[in-house]
């Protein structure tokens, strides 16, 4: 496919102007004159250079990669046939429809931009962070650092002593069974060949553990609702999960709350005065 400039840069201004500050998390100033966003906020939002962006509006610069253009689909909070739309137009096929994947949906990127004050995160079936609010990291680390099949919680939680830390001892063995019971789930749905499935055989290899757990057979073991933490800056947490499901995407948006008044309510307001900058993710299979 060959890439239309005309269009991309028309697409991408019109894209760029219909949207304000407030539809993407961003605050408006007081002497905000701009129509829509300014070109270095979608920049940001795309990570990538303003001057990199500046140039696509203006006809300019090089190809867009796939990876790119990924990422300015998810940085405008475009649909999915927004997106295929801009792929085309930037000389790409778009991405195949129908397996879980990694593009969020606008709808839910608007809930999760509003939740900065809350520890959410948005994951894939497979456990997989995409997204984490500044909370969040203070709450468990940074779980989006990680790469490969480590990207997985239901992975790490067989293969990264460290992953536990994070979770009550006493919740350890219904986590363990909940883990393996989603990912056969996952497997039964998505099929031989899937990413599923390569990440059961890895686990197979990689854990005896999980072997047990695995030809037991079990299924449609259910996370509980309330969630025991253990954080090392302020202990022991019980947080109340709330789930929204998107189905087209088979994505995940999870809300943590603590009952007002109560000690986790309290540990959650130090945490977020305490800061992302005290809490890392745990460095251990982070680039398996």
């Amino acid at each position: 496919m060959v890439i239309d400039r005309t269009g991309l840069a028309e697409f991408l201004r019109l894209r760029r102007e219909s949207l304000q500050p407030e539809d993407v998390g961003l605050p408006r100033g007081r002497r905000r004159r701009t129509s829509g966003l300014r070109r270095e906020e979608v920049a940001s939002l795309c990570h990538m250079s303003a001057d990199y962006y500046a140039r696509l509006e203006r006809e300019r610069g090089p190809q867009p990669s796939e990876q790119m253009v990924a990422s300015i689909a998810q940085g405008l909070h475009l649909s999915l046939d927004e997106r295929d739309h801009l792929f085309r137009l930037a000389g790409h096929h778009p991405p195949v429809r129908g397996e879980a994947g990694e593009y969020i949906s606008p709808g839910m990127l608007r809930i999760f931009d509003r939740l900065h004050d809350t520890p959410a995160e948005i994951v894939t079936e497979l456990g997989e962070t995409l997204r984490q609010t500044p909370l969040a990291v203070a709450l468990t680390g940074d779980l989006t650092v990680y790469s490969g099949p480590a990207r997985s919680l239901g992975y790490r939680w067989f293969t990264d002593p460290a992953t536990r830390q994070l979770y009550a001892p006493a919740d350890h063995p219904f986590l363990t069974r909940m883990f393996a019971s989603g990912l056969r789930g996952v497997v039964t749905l998505r099929g031989p060949g899937s990413r599923a499935a390569h990440l059961a055989d890895l686990l197979l290899a990689r854990s005896e553990e999980f072997r047990e757990v695995w030809d037991d057979h079990e299924v449609g073991v259910r996370p509980h609702e309330v969630k025991h933490f253990v954080n090392p800056q302020v202990g022991a947490l019980e947080l109340t999960c709330q789930t929204l499901i998107d189905p087209g995407q088979s994505q995940y948006l999870l809300v943590y709350t603590a009952v007002p008044g109560s000690e986790s309510y309290e540990k959650l307001q130090l945490l977020s005065v305490i800061g992302t900058h005290l809490r890392g993710a745990p460095t251990e299979g982070a680039a398996s």
